[in-house]
């Protein structure tokens, strides 16, 4: 069983792709004739030149959309692709969950001709984000064990190019730092089922810090003291996209 047969039986409902996320990942892979999906999941910002969708869970491959492109239980590490076979090679949001990081992106640079694309986050960045930083510890410990380091992806690909992600206020796919100016999203378990750094994350060592949470909301304390967020349209999470151009 992998880590998403356990937690990523919400991702349907709540991990819906947002379209200036999708934007940013479409702009990377301009030109790009034929892509494959590493660790597509549900299918979530799979550009419409996707040829192939690798996944090893059965329950995201289960919740994949009619018209998706054609999925194969596979690892990010044992690509069944062929050397050179694909234009570019995407990975969005699950390169934390891989078991052999150095292998995965090699197969990446392997089976792509021309790029390879991965979208992730800095965990120096996002252990600063209020909820974790402020209550729920617990969770930032979690993210900090699950986060891959910029410096250890970016020194696998050959000049690689980094884009800071802004989360928009109302962003629709429910990743962990989706609901930063809609904190009562947090307080909801499908939510939570959906954001590895909860999910992964024992319910006991979240308790106290929800319930803080959900207090502080009922008597205006939260929106007292992160006042600076409510009117900002995005954010800077640490969500981060790195591209490089594969040597032809």
């Amino acid at each position: 069983m992998t880590v998403y047969d356990a937690t990523g039986r919400t991702y349907a409902l709540t991990r819906r792709p947002d379209p200036r996320i999708a934007e940013a990942i479409g702009v990377a892979l301009d030109g790009m004739a034929s892509v494959v999906n590493v660790g597509a999941g549900t299918g979530s910002y799979e550009p419409g030149r996707t040829v192939l969708a690798v996944e090893p869970s059965r329950v995201m491959i289960a919740q994949r959309p009619v018209g998706a492109a054609p999925a194969v239980r596979a690892v990010a590490e044992c690509l069944p692709v062929g050397s050179g076979a694909v234009d570019a090679a995407l990975a969005v949001l699950t390169i934390h969950h891989w078991g052999d990081l150095e292998q995965g992106v090699a197969e990446m640079v392997r089976v792509a001709r021309r790029r390879v694309a991965i979208l992730t986050w800095d965990h120096a960045v996002f252990r600063e984000f209020w909820l974790v930083r402020d209550y729920l510890p617990a969770a930032a410990v979690t993210d900090a064990r699950l986060a891959v380091s910029l410096g250890r992806l970016t020194g696998l690909l050959e000049d690689p190019e980094v884009q800071v992600v802004p989360v928009p206020h109302d962003c629709v796919d429910g990743f962990g730092g989706a609901y930063w100016r809609r904190p009562e999203a947090y307080l909801d378990e499908t939510v939570q089922a959906g954001m590895s750094m909860l999910a992964l994350t024992p319910k006991p060592m979240l308790q106290q810090g929800l319930s803080r949470l959900k207090e502080d909301l009922e008597t205006g304390a939260w929106q007292t003291r992160y006042a600076d967020l409510l009117e900002r349209p995005h954010l800077d999470l640490g969500y981060r996209l790195v591209t490089a151009d594969l040597p032809g």
